[in-house]
């Protein structure tokens, strides 16, 4: 079985769940999200852009409903121990489904979690939810629980994301022994992922952000390779991934001679990062994370070139996205405690001079100052032409 966490791992969490949905006065959770599934017994699938709901009671009970190219998906990777089969067929009802397994379990007139805030039930979805359990049970947003518990690793996580930031590291080797005037971006990515999946990693939950020239000033993925030139600027971010749990970085490599505007943006982000590590412990916010960065980039004349957010949690993730809650924006009231795993990024957009600059590292929180998790210098990365 492909499960990557102890049995006393996984009942710790679910004691932790249960505990937390006595104190919201729920009788059960309809969990949607991939990560909430994963977390709470392993079960590791992309089968999750269908409909699919594992339902936990407030006395621990657990059990998922998932179609049957999933059946045993989740028998393999999960320590599941009751797995049912919704029926796909035409007209078929996912949700009333659903609602008869509930009836089973003795849920009728009971307070439901529901998990809506995510990728893994869709609007329509959702609505169809809504109107099957109009007048079954009451219905709760529930979505801030599960990522709430997850968002404070354990040990065995922690040990999973130091995995995931060695090989961020050897993925910036790999890349930085491909970058060079005339390079090929396709190869330089194919060197980064590669080197994960050769140390054992995972796919990230999102694609790896490549671009050069103009294109470095973006800040997502887009289809389409272009090669280096002699004088150039290329923004990589990118992903260590092992067991799902990623630790992310990110930086923009001037290939040539640096301009003096990839200087004067280069000091602007790294003091920025200098300042926000200060606040990166329990007794600030996710916004003083964010003001921290603000103030000095700002301070730099960097106001018209920085983001609105500068960072965010970081975990085990599903695709679309890599991101976890809580995210570093303005009056985001999310306390820093021990043991959270978080990305920050610092991300500069010139786009009067068409000059980029990022970064970025990941670092796990404790009492004190914070651990930055790579062992990546913070030099402006340089290849000569």
């Amino acid at each position: 079985m492909a499960v990557h966490f102890t049995k006393a791992e996984f009942e710790s969490r679910l004691t932790s769940l249960c505990a937390l949905m006595a104190d919201e006065g729920l009788d059960a959770m309809l969990l949607f999200a991939q990560e909430s599934m994963y977390w709470l017994t392993g079960y590791d699938t992309f089968g999750f852009c269908h409909f699919q709901c594992m339902v936990v009671t407030r006395d621990g009970r657990t059990v998922l409903l998932t179609r049957s190219a999933d059946l045993r998906q989740a028998q393999q990777t999960s320590i599941l121990s009751d797995i049912r089969v919704w029926v796909d067929r035409g007209g078929a009802s996912p949700t009333e489904q659903l609602r008869d397994l509930l009836f089973e379990m003795d849920l009728l007139g009971s307070r439901l979690g529901v998990e809506y805030d995510t990728h893994g039930l869709t609007a329509r979805l959702g609505k169809d939810l809504d109107e099957t359990l109009r007048s079954f049970a009451d219905l709760d947003d529930a979505s801030s629980l599960v990522p709430l518990l997850r968002a404070v690793k354990s040990p065995a996580e922690i040990e999973y994301v130091r995995k995931a930031a060695e090989l961020a590291d050897d993925a910036w080797l790999a890349a930085m022994e491909e970058i060079k005037p005339d390079a090929d971006e396709g190869r330089i990515l194919a060197a980064m992922q590669g080197a994960i999946f050769e140390g054992g990693g995972d796919y990230p939950g999102n694609e790896f952000i490549i671009g050069s020239g103009r294109d470095a000033l973006l800040c997502r993925y887009k289809s389409g390779r272009r090669r280096l030139s002699q004088n150039d600027q290329l923004t990589l971010e990118w992903a260590g991934v092992y067991r799902r749990y990623h630790a992310a970085s990110m930086k923009t490599v001037v290939i040539g001679k640096p301009t003096a505007e990839h200087e004067r943006l280069y000091a602007a982000a790294l003091d920025a990062l200098r300042h926000v590590e200060k606040s990166l412990k329990p007794g600030h916010t996710f916004g003083d994370l964010f003001d921290a960065h603000a103030v000095v980039l700002d301070r730099h004349g960097m106001q018209q070139h920085r983001l609105n957010a500068c960072g965010y949690s970081l975990g085990a993730r599903f695709s679309p996205s890599w991101m976890d809650w809580p995210m570093a924006y303005h009056a985001n009231s999310a306390e820093i405690v021990p043991n959270m795993t978080i990305f920050m990024h610092m991300i500069l957009a010139d786009s009067a001079t068409g000059t980029a600059m990022t970064l970025g590292r990941t670092y796990l929180t404790g009492e004190g100052d914070p651990e930055c998790l790579s062992k990546l210098p913070l030099d402006l990365p340089v290849k000569a032409g």
